[in-house]
């Protein structure tokens, strides 16, 4: 079911256990209910359809009127809503933040560094994916973005650690996982030692992104990242 869908289903819900359907068996005319939705009546009457045929209500009709309560799976979505609302209302840190840049071909460093095999086992094991050698790098050109960029470091992240052989030290790396052009699910990384500034970002995923998106040099890319609870 499409996400507008999902959403007038949990609205209509939440209009529901205003006048007590969540509690008892409740009378509401079709025509009271499109008044509280802010929609037609006929809408009303297509959207308790929708949600009995889901099992969210059970909808009796009477010569007196429309008898309806909210099932215990309605209640489950309706706790379900309550649970993500209180998350988002009492995080420390916003569940997400989006980022926009520029692609632009880098130093190759990352092709170098990620295929390191101490660098790639851990990847596998905390990210969840091998890498593709290589990053794909986006240059951040607002003041918005490269102050949003600054402000994720101080949220939690995946920490990927250094190691040392016997010709150098690979330092930490922190991952934050994001999504790509909201279609492709990867990694954004912050190495501790880079030759970038804070106005450029470095993106891994399991896939070459490069290709897969039909990128090339110049475009806007926006980068969805999650942060950690």
């Amino acid at each position: 079911m499409s996400e507008k869908h999902e959403w007038r289903h949990i609205f209509t819900l939440l209009k529901l256990a205003e006048m007590g359907a969540h509690r008892r068996t409740a009378k509401i005319s079709t025509e009271y209910l499109a008044a509280k939705l802010g929609a037609s009546q006929q809408t009303a009457s297509r959207y308790l359809i929708e949600l009995d045929n889901r099992g969210l209500i059970k909808r009796t009709i009477t010569p007196e009127g429309c008898l309806i309560k909210i099932t215990d799976v309605g209640v489950k979505e309706l706790k379900r809503l309550y649970s993500t609302l209180r998350f988002l209302i009492e995080a420390e840190y916003p569940p997400s933040i989006t980022l926009e840049g520029i692609v632009f071909t880098g130093l190759g460093e990352g092709s170098y560094y990620i295929t390191k095999e101490q660098y790639k086992k851990q990847f596998i094991e905390r990210l969840g994916f091998e890498p593709y050698p290589g990053t794909l790098n986006l240059k951040l050109t607002t003041d918005y973005d490269i102050k949003t960029r600054s402000e994720l470091e101080a949220y939690p992240a995946i920490e990927i650690e250094g190691f040392r052989n016997e010709n150098r030290t690979f330092g930490a790396v922190k991952c934050y996982p994001a999504t790509i052009e909201n279609k492709v699910k990867g990694a954004l990384i912050l190495a501790l030692r880079s030759h970038y500034d804070a106005s450029v970002i470095e993106i891994i995923a399991p896939i070459f992104l490069r290709k897969h998106l039909k990128l090339k040099d110049g475009r806007k890319v926006k980068v969805e990242v999650l942060t950690l609870p």
